[in-house]
This record gives C-alpha cells, structure tokens and sequence, in this order.
C-alpha cells in the first residue's frame, strides 16, 4: 500500500509540474496583462480589416481595452471569449431620436445585453464631444439621456457591470494654465455642474479627448516640441502649487481636475484620456504631424502608463488611457491629420515602430496556436493515465 501511495504521489508530481510548464508554454493559460492602454477602434474607411482579423491583432498587441464609436455587432462577437474590455457608444444622433427613456432600455437590450455573456462590455459613452458643437437642444439632452441609460441598466440588473459616461473635448475648458488654473467655460457651467453631480452619485469616469498636438501645431514657436512630446525638456512649475510638469498631457489632466474641483467635486470624480495621439502626416499647415513625432508621443506616453505613473496633482492615481488610433481610417473629414492617427494601416503593418508586432507577421500565429492547443490537450491526457495508472494496480 506505501509503495503505491508513493508511487501515486510520484505520478501526480510529474503531472502537476507539466502543468505549469504548459501554462507557462500555452497561450491557452497566458493571463493577458495589457500595456494598460486602450485603443481606439474607429471605422471610418474602406479598406479596413475585417473584425476578426482585427481581434488577431488587437492579441498581438497584449491590449485589453477597446473603445467603440458604435456598438458593431460585428466587432462584439469578433471578440467573444476573449478577455478585451469594451467601451461601446451611443452616437450623437440618438439624444435627438431617443428623447423616450423606454428607447434607451431597448437600445441596451438589442445592442448590450445579447453579447455579455461572451464578450466584455463595461461602459456606454452617450454622445462625443456634444459641448464642442453648437447644438443647444443636444447639451440639454446629454445628461436626461446618461441617467436614462443608466435607468435602463439597473431596471434589468446590469448596473454593476457596465457604466455610463460621455467624452468632452478639452476646449471645454476656458483656462488651463497654470493647471491649478483649470476652469470649465462659463456658458457650459449650467451643463457640467449637474453633469458632475451624476458621476459622483454613479462613480462614472469624466472622459477627455486631449490633444497637446493642437497646442503645438498652433503655436510652436511658443510651446516647446519636447515638452509635448514627453522628451527631456525644461517643463513648467505651477506658480500656485509649485509642482513641476515635464509634459504638456499630464499638465492637461489637472487642469481638468482642477476645473471639477472648483464645481465642488475634489475626490469623487476620476478623469481618465479617452483620446489622445499625434498624427504621422498631416497638410503642409499642420506643423509637426510626422511619423518621428507620432512615434515618439505614443511611444514615450505607452512607457509612462506601463510605469503606472500619475500627474504631479494626482500622484497616486495612474493615468488611465485610450490612445487614438488603431488604423488609419481613409474617410475621416477634415485636414489630413485626420486620417493619418493611426498606429496601424488598414492592411496591419506599423505606420512606424514604438515596439508593436507586426500584424501581418500574426496571422500564422493562429494555426500555431491551435496546434499547440492540440498539443496541450494530447500531453493532459497523457498525464492523466500515467497519474491514474497505479489505482489500478
């Protein structure tokens, strides 16, 4: 009985230690640990990868967070099982169309709730930039339409699981410099203030879309390339808090912080990037839209979060990032820049290198992966039997 028990013992030693150098080895058990930045997924184009070549790359790139401008039903199921967060969005278009809050619960059951089981949806932005236009029927409609949605998910119980917020331009705010400075426009106090009310009572993200490329391309004999750039520079000190800044996002983020603070919300509120990036071309105007200076910005901001660093005002608080773009998008209106975000082409290939896989390099990957899958239930079973073997005995 002793010699079998050993022997039990021995076998079932052996298959405990190929089961970690298995999961060591199969990507089946490899936990992704993202960078800890989001992308951007914008679809404005039409030549862009199909959604599951995308989820392809997306797993190439180790991310695990994506924001939608929709809620592509085609992207969703793309990433089924997989462990990608999601932002999903409700266009503009809708705080016109849907003034019916029973609309907005539809909405969610047609478009979230089929694709929770299996896919990762974790927030709902309302609208984009709706302060940054001139349409003063769409602010008044912004906040009934968050709290609407907000309704719908706790009528059918998914409240704690998937949050409601909407993204701002950083032009909603009238001063940020210094940063201490920060103050929101005051035509557009009458809309923040309740605004903010409602992220504090459902502990909801205040989403900015920052850009220092515009504080640049607009001025750049007077702001200085390094500093925009996260590169060794002289930096700013705040003059009211002396706190030293060595680059122009993290000064954009307490001057968002500071202008909530000064509408009575100081520590219940968290700001977090939901767009930033710089442009590798823009038109001939668009002074500083390369690909070195894309490669750096986005380089050296992916070193900074992976660092989990936070802002001289927030120290504690790691920045929280969705950078803007995953691809070029060929449509997009506007100046050239506009199209020219991406970190990827739409035929995946780098538009230049800050560390990121090669996209079209991944595609074999997924035969591999499937072998090594085989492989791995093959070696299980095997373990088994030789772990099971001696009961017989």
């Amino acid at each position: 009985m002793a010699m079998m028990i050993r022997s039990v013992m021995t076998s079932c030693s052996f298959f405990i230690s190929m089961l970690l150098f298995l999961f060591t080895i199969s990507d089946l058990f490899v936990q992704i640990h993202g960078l800890g930045f989001g992308i951007n997924y914008g679809q404005i184009g039409n030549n862009l990868p199909p959604p599951s070549q995308v989820a392809v790359l997306i797993k190439s790139m180790n991310v695990s967070r994506i924001r939608l401008y929709d809620s592509d039903p085609n992207v969703l199921l793309a990433f089924s099982q997989s462990n990608v967060e999601f932002v999903i969005g409700l266009g503009n278009d809708y705080l016109e169309n849907m003034t019916n809050p029973s609309k907005f619960q539809t909405w969610i059951q047609q478009h979230v709730q089929p694709y929770l089981s299996q896919t990762k949806i974790t927030c709902i932005t309302v609208g984009n930039e709706v302060f940054n236009s001139n349409d003063t029927q769409q602010m008044l409609n912004l906040l009934p339409a968050m709290q609407s949605v907000h309704d719908a998910l706790v009528n059918l119980g998914l409240d704690k699981h998937v949050t409601v917020t909407t993204a701002h331009s950083f032009n909603i705010l009238s001063n940020s410099y210094p940063p201490s400075s920060g103050a929101f426009r005051e035509d557009l106090v009458q809309y923040i203030q309740p605004l903010l009310d409602f992220h504090a009572q459902i502990n909801s993200p205040f989403l900015i879309n920052a850009y220092p490329f515009f504080a640049y391309k607009d001025n750049p004999g007077e702001v200085s390339l390094n500093y925009v750039l996260f590169q060794p520079s002289e930096g700013m000190i705040d003059q009211n808090t002396n706190l030293h800044y060595d680059n122009m996002l993290y000064a954009q983020i307490d001057a968002v912080y500071a202008a909530i603070k000064q509408m009575g919300h100081d520590h219940d509120v968290q700001v977090r990037i939901s767009e930033t990036g710089w442009p590798s071309n823009g038109d001939p105007d668009e002074v500083g839209a390369t690909p070195q200076n894309a490669a750096l910005y986005n380089g050296n901001l992916i070193k900074r979060i992976q660092q989990k660093q936070g802002t001289p005002a927030k120290p504690s608080v790691p920045i929280d990032i969705y950078v803007f773009a995953l691809f070029n998008e060929n449509l997009k209106p506007g100046p050239a820049s506009e199209r020219n975000y991406g970190l990827y082409y739409p035929d995946g290939t780098p538009v230049y290198n800050i560390g990121l896989k090669d996209y079209l390099q991944e595609i074999p990957m997924a035969a591999k992966s499937n072998t090594l899958s085989v492989n791995f239930l093959v070696c299980i079973t095997t373990c088994l039997i030789f772990a099971l073997e001696p009961s017989r005995w």
